[in-house]
C-alpha cells in the first residue's frame, strides 16, 4: 500500500507538556485515519536501533538519550499521498520555519525537541511502521 501510509511519533517532549491529544486530533482533522497506535516508551537500545540510519552523525547520542527520555506514541497513519501530506501538517524540522498552524510551529520547543517524527519517503514509512507495530496491530 506504498503511497497511503505513514508512520509518525509524538515525541518525548510533546507528551511531557500535554500535547498528546491535540496533536492526535490535528492528525485526524487532516483527513488521517489512525491504523495502529501505541503509548509506549523507548529503551536507549531501542531509540539507538530505531535511529541506527543517523548513526555515525554528531547528534547520533543526544537523540537516542531525548528519545529514551520519557513516553512516546508511535502510530501508523492512513491517508492518499500520506507521507507527503503529513510532512506538510507537521512543518519544517525547525519551528521557527514551519509554516503557521502545523504541528511543529504550534508544540515545538527547537529543532532538536520538534514535538513530532514523519517517515520522509514510502520506505521509511514501512521501515518505520514495521519497527513497532506487527501485522496483527493493524486495523
Amino acid at each position: 500500500m506504498a503511497g497511503n501510509r505513514t508512520f509518525t511519533m509524538i515525541k518525548p517532549d510533546a507528551v511531557a507538556d500535554g500535547n498528546m491529544g491535540a496533536i492526535l486530533k490535528m492528525i485526524e482533522d487532516a483527513g488521517f485515519k489512525i491504523i495502529s497506535m501505541k503509548y509506549t516508551r523507548l529503551s536507549a537500545d531501542l531509540a539507538g536501533k530505531f535511529y541506527e540510519v543517523h548513526k555515525e552523525r554528531p547528534f547520533y547520542g543526544e537523540l537516542v538519550e531525548y528519545m529514551s527520555s520519557g513516553s512516546i506514541v508511535a502510530a501508523i497513519l492512513e491517508k492518499d499521498n500520506a507521507v507527503a501530506d503529513f510532512r506538510t501538517l507537521i512543518g519544517a524540522t525547525n519551528p521557527a520555519e514551519a509554516a503557521e498552524g502545523t504541528i511543529r510551529k504550534l508544540y515545538a520547543k527547537s529543532i532538536g525537541e520538534n514535538a513530532v517524527h514523519g517517515s520522509d519517503s514510502d520506505e521509511n514509512a514501512q521501515i518505520e511502521g514495521n519497527f513497532f507495530f506487527s501485522q496483527f496491530e493493524r486495523f
